[in-house]
């Protein structure tokens, strides 16, 4: 979910319609499930405009953050790496 914000969406801010769709979930799932978690660990924020990624989540996965221009296609199976 968080990738998909950053690769489709810059980060956000994105609605919760929109990315549930994008993920291929209910947005009841999305908000019930995926999320309390993820603002709990400071990944996610629910701001007026949609959902955004936090910086934190963007170290977690290595990449910097506020680079909006470049494509940064990382999958849950690179395991890290940084496709640039």
């Amino acid at each position: 979910m968080l990738l998909t914000v950053i690769n489709n969406y810059n980060g956000g801010p994105v609605g919760l319609d929109t990315l549930a769709a994008t993920i291929g979930e209910e947005s009841t799932t999305v908000e019930d499930v995926y999320e309390p978690y993820l603002m709990q660990i400071g990944f996610l924020n629910r701001t007026p405009k949609g959902r955004t990624v936090t910086k934190l989540a963007y170290e977690h996965f290595g990449i910097p953050f506020g680079k909006k221009e470049e494509n940064f296609n990382i999958t849950m199976w690179d395991e890290g790496e940084n496709n640039e």
